[in-house]
């Protein structure tokens, strides 16, 4: 029986790194497409991976990437929101140029399934959650445009050409070898770590959805084996909300609160979610989803790894 290759797109950075370890007990062999912009090269040492340095802006490279893989699993992608909102053209060229040419070159080699890493609440906006994916999109943010292009070319890709593509809403993701996130955890820790103040941007009353990596990466990994509604979304996360000021009660608890440095509050950022969290009805019934790691479980695994190796 012939070993299947699957193609992890972003597999250096923080969600790729957790998923490779991942997909390798499953028996695979993987082979990663990464430029190296946000993730490192050794956060893959002696791992039994194939590395291909480039970007999926180059459509030449994609295709020599895409070569003989039965799976795509698509990480890459510019993912600041704050930062899609002050380089709009960046995020265009990266999150739908970029999954263009790999939905493209997928058709072309008849790869077998492509998972393709989406969200939320960047899609939907302010809205009243849980979100879930029945809502209309009204993305507030290039962010969440490219990403809602991105699930719309899966659609068309599948509908078109029989492509059987997925996207799947990652909520907030945290957990190790997020050293170089900007996402709220991985911040905070950071900042603990140097013993700066930890800031809040609006009053901390804004909530967010967190999960796992490691429950993230059994759900994809779900994704990549059982049959699925082709074309469409499912939404990855806890199930629940946890307001910022919540957060920073848990990392006390779990630091001490002698450890703790001050809080500073800032302004709100343009094209941020005030509240979200996300509905998993679909997730249970399609991809047998359930998360298993509770936050405070969750915070103290990602804390040891910035402790340890995290730098």
């Amino acid at each position: 029986m012939m070993t299947k290759t699957y193609l992890v797109t972003g597999g250096a950075g923080f969600i790729g790194a957790n998923l490779v370890r991942h997909l390798l007990t499953a028996g695979v062999q993987i082979r990663v497409l990464d430029n190296l912009s946000a993730g490192r090269r050794r956060d893959l040492a002696g791992l039994p991976v194939e590395f291909l340095e480039g970007d999926i802006r180059d459509a030449a490279m994609v295709r020599h990437a895409i070569q003989g893989v039965q799976a795509i699993i698509h990480l890459a992608a510019h993912t600041d929101v704050v930062e899609s909102v002050k380089s709009p053209e960046l995020n265009l060229e990266i999150n739908v140029k970029g999954t263009f040419n790999l939905l493209q070159a997928a058709v072309q080699q008849g790869v077998s399934r492509f998972v393709f890493a989406s969200t939320g609440g960047a899609i939907v906006g302010n809205v009243a959650p849980p979100v879930h994916e029945e809502m209309a999109p009204l993305p507030i943010s290039p962010y969440g445009a490219g990403k809602l292009a991105g699930e719309g070319y899966c659609s068309a890709f599948w509908g078109a050409y029989g492509l059987p593509t997925i996207c799947l809403r990652f909520s907030n993701i945290y957990g190790p070898f997020s050293y170089h996130k900007g996402s709220v955890i991985a911040k905070f820790l950071r900042q603990i770590q140097q013993g700066e103040p930890l800031t809040i941007y609006g009053d901390g009353e804004q909530t967010r959805d967190f999960l796992y990596v490691e429950d993230l990466c059994r759900a994809i990994n779900r994704a990549l084996e059982v049959d699925l509604p082709f074309g469409q979304a499912i939404q990855l996360g806890s199930g629940g909300e946890t307001n910022i000021n919540q957060l920073v009660v848990a990392l006390g608890e779990m630091l001490g609160l002698d450890r703790l440095p001050p809080i500073r509050y800032a302004p709100p950022r343009p094209g941020e979610i005030f509240r979200n969290f996300v509905a998993i009805d679909r997730a249970r019934k399609y991809l047998d989803f359930s998360p298993v790691t509770g936050l405070q479980v969750g915070l103290q695994k990602t804390w040891e790894w910035f402790a340890g190796a995290g730098t």
